[in-house]
């Protein structure tokens, strides 16, 4: 809980867990609001249903309408696509069940690791519409459940909620004014912090290879020129006015520099190396522990 006397409204959404604080405590009308726009955006982007829009677009290419949210996700995944050179793509999900990490949770790898095609090959995604030349496992993980918060915050702010805190397993925004202290939690320990960091009005995500991580050294962060999880990286910290923003860019930093980023972006940044150390930059708040 973010604020003493605050109230919380905890529940599952999109495979994770979520919280939302505020002063008072949310009626059954904004509660009933909050999950219906959870479950219409689950039903669109998850890879997980076979009833969701993705779903349909893995199963036959074609031409699909995609919802209003659609438009800042294709800009945003375009200019970090590019900026990667390939390497954070929304076309990863092909990556990602060739290791494992497909529908059914298997957790068995198809395989050798293997690149998701080239966007240009197969996909043209313009605003709401999308068309594909052979079947396609869209996944927009990476900045997802980031934009989804902000989706939510729309929601608390249309129903008269002024004042929130909302924490989507790590992916946090401030909806107020008053300062939280956040823990940064340890990339090999959820039970530690390595630091602390103020969230003022504003959004902060994390993306870590600890959080969904299975079998010898596979986990979520893939690199989409190879389809190999991400070596060099074990944690980011990414401190944005939005969450979508903030969340496509905790995961960018896992395969671009972060110089790069700052020249396109408005933001700052903790990176945790494989190597133990860590790398931040001049504008990050936060006090790290020795």
């Amino acid at each position: 809980m973010p604020h003493p006397g605050w109230h919380d409204f905890r529940f599952d959404g999109i495979g994770t867990a979520w919280e939302i604080s505020t002063r008072a405590p949310l009626d059954s009308a904004q509660r009933h609001s909050v999950l219906a726009e959870v479950e219409r955006y689950d039903a669109t982007w998850s890879r997980f249903r076979r009833d969701s829009l993705v779903s349909q677009m893995s199963a036959r290419a074609g031409q699909h309408e995609l919802p209003a949210e659609s438009e800042a996700l294709a800009d945003l995944y375009r200019e970090l696509y590019t900026l990667s050179g390939g390497a954070m793509t929304p076309l990863i999900g092909e990556s990602l069940e060739q290791l494992g990490y497909d529908a059914g949770y298997s957790l068995l790898p198809r395989g050798a690791a293997a690149a998701p095609p080239a966007w240009d090959d197969v996909l043209e995604w313009r605003g709401t519409s999308v068309t594909t030349t052979a079947p396609v496992v869209l996944d927009v993980g990476a900045a997802g459940k980031g934009q989804l918060v902000d989706l939510l915050a729309g929601v608390l702010r249309g129903q008269g909620v002024t004042d929130f805190f909302i924490d989507a397993s790590g992916d946090l925004l401030n909806g107020g004014q008053s300062p939280v202290t956040v823990a940064l939690e340890h990339p090999y320990d959820s039970r530690r912090a390595i630091g602390t960091i103020p969230l003022g009005a504003g959004a902060l995500c994390a993306s870590a290879s600890n959080r969904r991580a299975w079998g010898d050294g596979l986990h979520h962060v893939l690199d989409g020129t190879t389809g190999r999880p991400v070596t060099t990286v074990v944690a980011t910290w990414a401190k944005a006015k939005t969450a979508l923003e903030a969340d496509a860019l905790a995961t960018a930093l896992f395969v671009v520099p972060a110089a790069e980023l700052e020249s396109r972006f408005r933001f700052s940044w903790l990176k945790v190396l494989s190597n133990g150390s860590a790398e931040y930059s001049a504008e990050f708040e936060g006090a790290l522990f020795t």
